[in-house]
């Protein structure tokens, strides 16, 4: 490889030098999060098929330190909901939203996931932020595997620059009341 193809990436703020680095401590801690996000899909329909592209080697989501995929929540902290939810399945979704450990962050995928798609109907659930609270939403029906990579970069760029103490902070404490989760 030439000199020309190599791209070097800038240290974070910080002092940097000879055999030295300083940074801080939530610059490094949201660093190693966001590089190593463990998901947990949550598929009900055709959104799960795409997500399967998404992790399959043309797209590799692992690129983005997310390989290993989870089957269980005490084991994720990246919970992807694909598809469209019933009222029913709501308290599901719930339970496993709570088994997850702190911290953890949420990605609406596709429409049905996002606002309840096409499906404006008694039994299904208008989005699922009626339950849990999301942090990126992924337009679509289905959406591209090249959207959900999109999602889980915009994911990373949150959990980057995200505090350290945010999650015990007032306003995270103000939010998980309002859906009644402690």
């Amino acid at each position: 490889m030439s000199d020309s193809k190599i791209k070097m990436v800038a240290p974070p703020d910080g002092v940097s030098g000879e055999g030295f680095f300083a940074t801080s401590l939530n610059d490094v801690v949201g660093m190693a999060r966001a590089n190593s996000l463990w998901p947990l899909p949550f598929a009900t329909s055709c959104c799960g098929i795409e997500f399967m592209a998404t992790m399959a080697s043309h797209y590799d989501l692992a690129r983005f330190g997310s390989e290993r995929v989870s089957f269980s929540p005490r084991q994720a902290d990246m919970l992807l909901v694909m598809g469209t939810i019933s009222k029913k399945m709501g308290p599901i979704l719930r339970q496993v939203y709570e088994q997850m450990a702190e911290p953890r962050w949420v990605i609406a995928v596709g429409a049905c996931a996002s606002s309840g798609g096409v499906f404006d109907t008694y039994s299904v659930l208008q989005g699922i932020d009626k339950v849990i609270p999301v942090d990126v939403y992924v337009p679509g029906c289905p959406p591209r595997p090249e959207q959900i990579v999109d999602g889980v970069m915009r994911l990373q760029e949150l959990v980057r620059s995200e505090s350290v103490r945010r999650r015990s902070s007032p306003e995270y404490q103000e939010l998980l009341a309002s859906y009644n989760i402690k």
